[in-house]
């Protein structure tokens, strides 16, 4: 596995500031060993303190990019990211339909970490009615469970049960992220038709947080490409934004990025 890289195709949006979305996907797949490609889907203007404008890219040319990545390079696992109008996702839907047999790994991102709105209501329900259902793994935080479940989650157990309704709903796993929740220990759960596994984090308290559920979601995408099991690409890729997170440079006024790049520092 080690020698494999792992091709991973990306498809969401781009980040100015370099921490999250696309930029924060290839140096996070790239740091890990595996290839990334891309099918960028909005251009925003943002940094650390928050977005300030967002210029969508045509729906036919985010497909026109999948696909002439994967008829070509072709890809390992599928991640998809910020996907901001329900036309967007209704098309990526369409396009995995394609590729029954390549997994994706659904981020759903709809709420940024400065708080910023990222995708509209119509996008968020087709995220679900759509995507959730093809999903070999579906990522949110606890409000963006709580939107995908219509559930309460503030505990770990509601966690699970929000990972529950999420493969009900026709996931094969969900990873119900808890960050979000109060305590000095995060517990992440993910929830298969199998079982329920829980992991967990020691929180570090600094606001050096931007960009870190895209992060996980690229890292745990990455080891899946590379052959590894979904717990163990679950907790190596926690052992690595949590390293990331505590060598972050410390940029910015606002949630600063992390240290994508720590591997290679000397």
């Amino acid at each position: 596995m080690a020698d494999y890289p792992g091709r991973v195709l990306i498809i969401a949006g781009s980040d100015a500031g370099g921490g999250a979305g696309i930029q924060a996907d290839i140096k996070t797949v790239t740091a890990l060993g595996g290839y990334a490609a891309t099918a960028i889907t909005a251009i925003t203007v943002q940094n650390t303190l928050g977005v300030s404008a967002v210029h969508a890219v045509p729906v036919d040319i985010v497909v026109a990019q999948a696909r002439a990545v994967l008829d070509d390079i072709g890809a390992d696992i599928i991640k998809t990211g910020m996907l901001g109008t329900s036309e967007l996702v209704e098309a990526v839907a369409d396009l995995l339909a394609d590729y029954p047999a390549i997994p994706l790994v659904l981020d759903p991102v709809m709420v940024a970490t400065s708080g910023d709105q990222l995708v509209s209501e119509a996008a968020a329900r087709a995220i679900g009615a759509r995507l959730v259902p093809r999903a070999a793994l579906v990522t949110p935080n606890a409000p963006e469970a709580e939107k995908l479940t219509g559930l309460t989650v503030a505990t770990t157990q509601e966690q699970a049960d929000a990972g529950k309704a999420l493969v009900e709903a026709g996931a094969q796993a969900a990873l119900v992220k808890g960050g979000h929740l109060a305590g000095d220990i995060i517990t992440d759960v993910l929830v298969t038709p199998q079982m329920t596994m829980m992991f967990e984090t020691g929180r570090q308290h600094t606001t050096n947080t931007h960009g870190t559920g895209c992060t996980l979601a690229s890292a745990i995408a990455a080891h899946l490409a590379q052959g590894h099991d979904l717990p163990d690409a679950i907790e190596q890729a926690g052992r690595y934004l949590s390293e990331a997170i505590r060598r972050a440079p410390g940029f910015g006024s606002g949630h600063g990025p992390v240290h994508h790049a720590w591997r290679a520092d000397r």
